[in-house]
């Protein structure tokens, strides 16, 4: 894993990126947060969505509630980019609705997108 650290705006996004699953549970995605805060200085992650388990994208799972919640409870910010029209989840497409209306968790489809959400 390799996390580029970008600065727009005077604010900081840690891009991440690697050839495997990053974020395969909660403590590996708070690990990638505390990381992103240590190493870079901030705690805005961009990250393409085939970098995180699928199960995620799995509502009743609570595997994407427990990690966006862990985010929220530390101050983290997440931009998670990458194709979601295969995805045929009415709550899934509703949660990735309103997530985009917040400030905090972002779901859009290209890495330049994701980071202007934070940046």
């Amino acid at each position: 894993m390799n996390i580029e650290k970008i600065e727009k705006n005077g604010t900081i996004c840690a891009v991440v990126r690697s050839d495997e699953v990053v974020v395969t549970d909660p403590q590996s995605a708070l690990d990638l947060l505390m990381t992103a805060k240590y190493d870079v200085g901030t705690k805005n992650i961009v990250i393409d969505k085939r970098l995180i388990k699928e199960d995620f994208f799995i509502l009743s799972s609570g595997f994407a509630g427990e990690i966006l919640q862990k985010y929220v409870n530390y101050g983290g910010r997440i931009a998670i980019y990458g194709d979601y029209s295969h995805y045929t989840s009415k709550p899934l497409h509703d949660f990735i609705y309103e997530s985009n209306k917040g400030h905090d968790v972002f779901f859009v489809a290209t890495e330049d997108e994701a980071i202007k959400c934070l940046c």
